[in-house]
């Protein structure tokens, strides 16, 4: 039986966006050869995505609280490379969007789907 109550349709939304831009965040890892980048450096870099990707499809807190600490490090990328690579703006400028708004949206789903407190 789905639960159909506001609350349940929230985390279900939060839990689909952040599904959703963690699948625009591999996109947009993948199309880093558009600007120069060696196609197998950009599988490689992808490739650990898939280390959470079981616990978010499944709506584990515990992966989505891990999962923020793990998109740091394509924040750090992303933002290097779009103010010191000119070449790569324009792919750096589109993936630091996407990267922080699947991190948001990591933290979105962590606050509605906390237990309610009494």
């Amino acid at each position: 039986m789905i639960d159909r109550t506001p609350h349940a349709r929230t985390v279900r939304s939060a839990r689909r966006a952040a599904i959703a831009l963690w699948i625009a965040v591999a996109v947009s890892l993948l199309a880093w050869p558009l600007a120069g980048y060696s196609p197998l450096l950009c599988v490689l870099a992808a490739l650990p995505l898939l280390a959470p990707l079981r616990g978010l499809v499944a709506g584990q807190r515990h992966t989505y609280a891990w999962a923020t600490m793990f998109a740091v490090a394509y924040l750090v990328f992303a933002l290097t490379e779009l103010l010191a690579n000119p070449g790569a703006r324009w792919v750096a400028g589109a993936s630091l969007v996407l990267v922080f708004a699947w991190f948001c949206s990591m933290i979105a789903f962590l606050r509605v789907s906390r237990a309610p407190r009494e």
